[in-house]
């Protein structure tokens, strides 16, 4: 778990976001430390793309204070990434668009499992693979934040355990912290170190297993306990492992387009 002496990459102070006079985030003071991994949920509309797109420096708030402790690099990893078939771009070209030592880039495209995929065109690729590939882009530019959208939004169960499982190991295998987006509770309640649980402001923030007892988070996604039982078969050379999921639910909540 986050150790309170782990170092602070970057704080938002009373960060207020307004579009056509409505409030979209109101009031927002969040921290993010380094080799974590946080987990931002939310019902629809609750402006969970809007905090990434401050945090990315994309928006700019109206009013609230924003601060890093040196520089930071950060890596997206978006919902959706769907090149038009008129771009003949395969894997590598992708790949290549991102500059990393030898060594590193080979170690990442092990890592993750898309060493056969070089030639293969990325419109061709499954959402499982794509995924990958995608992860695998945003990791060879040495983050000191990679950010995940929804990254496992249309993957089936066994893509999304295994991206889960690998995602899991990030921070503690590139020095990097983690934001995640998601709507998949089961990895919210298992496989992230805090959770924050945003509807234009901050309903309540902490161990998953605190935050599942807080009033506000049982008001939008219920009493029901997220239950989670994992095996792993890891796999030689670091690849990502095959990990097989028991649920008793898997709950999510579908996502519909927010600001």
């Amino acid at each position: 778990m986050q150790s309170v002496t782990t170092p602070l990459l970057l704080s938002l102070k009373q960060i207020n976001v307004k579009i056509d006079d409505r409030d979209i985030l109101k009031q927002i003071d969040f921290d993010l430390h380094k080799n974590e991994i946080v987990t931002l949920i939310g019902p629809n509309g609750a402006g969970k793309s809007t905090l990434i797109k401050v945090l990315l420096g994309i928006l700019k708030p109206n009013s609230g204070k924003i601060s890093q402790t040196t520089k930071l690099k950060f890596s997206y990893v978006p919902q959706k990434f769907n090149p038009s078939h008129s771009l003949p771009l395969r894997v590598k070209d992708l790949l290549a668009l991102e500059l990393c030592d030898a060594e590193t880039k080979k170690q990442i495209i092990e890592e993750t499992g898309i060493l056969r995929l070089q030639e293969s065109k990325v419109q061709q690729l499954s959402g499982g693979e794509r995924q990958r590939v995608l992860l695998a882009r945003a990791l060879l530019r040495k983050p000191d934040v990679l950010v995940l959208d929804e990254p496992m939004q249309g993957l089936d169960i066994q893509s999304e355990a295994e991206l889960y499982e690998y995602v899991r190991n990030v921070p503690e295998r590139y020095q990097c912290a983690v934001l995640m987006v998601s709507h998949d509770l089961q990895w919210v309640m298992q496989g992230t170190n805090r959770v924050v649980c945003l509807n234009k402001h901050i309903c309540c923030s902490g161990l998953p297993e605190n935050v599942q007892q807080h009033p506000e988070y049982q008001a939008i996604f219920g009493t029901q306990r997220a239950l989670y039982h994992h095996h792993h078969d890891h796999c030689a050379h670091g690849d990502i492992p095959t990990t097989t999921c028991e649920h008793e639910d898997h709950p999510h909540i579908h996502p519909e387009p927010e600001v």
